[in-house]
């Protein structure tokens, strides 16, 4: 991207199906966050916890590219979402889940995502306080979507995004 710093090395560790380590490091920001299964979660040597957000109509949310949103017939379901909280950024890629787990943003969404782009994510969320997801609700990397959460907000999220 065009002098965006914003792009990372993403590496998660997974044993038995589950994701027991996730390493983002972003060095022209330069910023490296981490999280092992039971250890917690953090962003240079720094505890992270998610927010304590608990009206979704007081949310931040941070998408992923939006025509993505219609290309994949969600785009109503989007706008609703966009609709239902407080505030809305565009910070697509690992940095609105990180927003997430730092608790600078409620909620972060995706309606289209690799594996290796979220494997990393999944324990960081989780260790983090708060929720991960693909928009069925399943906690895996592997859905081809995503929504990371606070937690207190995932249900809610789930909802809106549900297909008609």
């Amino acid at each position: 991207m065009r002098g965006i710093p914003i792009w990372a090395t993403l590496i998660g560790l997974e044993r038995d199906g589950v994701v027991d380590i996730g390493v983002v490091s972003a060095p022209a920001m330069p910023r490296r966050w981490w999280a092992a299964r039971g250890e917690g979660a953090y962003c240079d040597g720094r505890r992270l916890s998610v927010s304590g957000v608990a009206e979704i109509s007081d949310a931040q949310l941070c998408y992923a590219d939006l025509p993505w949103w219609e290309a994949f017939g969600l785009g109503e379901q989007f706008l609703a979402l966009v609709n239902a909280v407080w505030r809305t950024r565009g910070f697509g890629d690992f940095w609105q889940h990180m927003l997430v787990a730092e608790g600078a943003a409620d909620i972060a969404v995706e309606p289209i995502v690799n594996l290796w782009d979220l494997a990393a994510i999944q324990p960081i969320i989780e260790e983090a306080g708060g929720r991960f997801s693909d928009h069925s609700g399943a906690p895996t990397p592997a859905g081809g979507n995503a929504v990371s959460s606070n937690g207190i907000l995932h249900e809610a999220v789930l909802a809106i995004l549900k297909k008609p």
